[in-house]
């Protein structure tokens, strides 16, 4: 793939770094406070959505599919894990496969209507194509960086 001339590149005032970083605060602080009066925290919510979307997994599996939202200093998946059980919204036990419990569908139902309604709000003024391209883009400069990361 061609790169545009560097006199050609339309540079926004702040850097691709940043505006992904800003929109990513947004997201956690709107999706606290959609939830908030819930209980649930939006890695509480990717975990409810998980074992929703996928049925039955594994805690390796979980852990897997939900990585790239795990940061250092926030809450590991076995403290979420033990607020959901807590809750009685996935079953106790030493089960390797997890999966929602009838409250726990439940209340993932009730969050799921509030979430669609917050990434509503995120895509307006938006068209379908607009952010199917948006996702691409990010998608290729993340496998950009990731190639180069496994060259070093």
């Amino acid at each position: 793939m061609r790169s545009l001339p560097e006199a050609s590149v339309s540079v926004p005032a702040r850097p691709l770094g940043y505006w992904l970083k800003h929109l990513d605060n947004l997201l956690d602080q709107h999706f606290e406070a959609t939830l908030a009066d819930l209980g649930v925290s939006r890695r509480e919510w990717q975990v409810l959505n998980t074992l929703a979307d996928g049925g039955p997994v594994g805690r390796a599996g979980l852990s897997d599919a939900l990585a790239p939202f795990w940061t250092e200093g926030g809450p590991t998946l076995d403290e979420v894990l033990g607020r959901l059980t807590a809750r009685e919204w996935i079953p106790a036990g030493p089960d390797e496969r997890l999966a929602l419990t009838d409250e726990g569908r439940a209340a993932h139902a009730e969050a799921r209507a509030r979430v669609r309604t917050t990434r509503a709000t995120l895509l307006t003024g938006l068209t379908g194509e607009q952010y199917t391209q948006t996702v691409r883009v990010l998608s290729v400069m993340a496998g950009n960086v990731e190639a180069a990361l496994a060259a070093r």
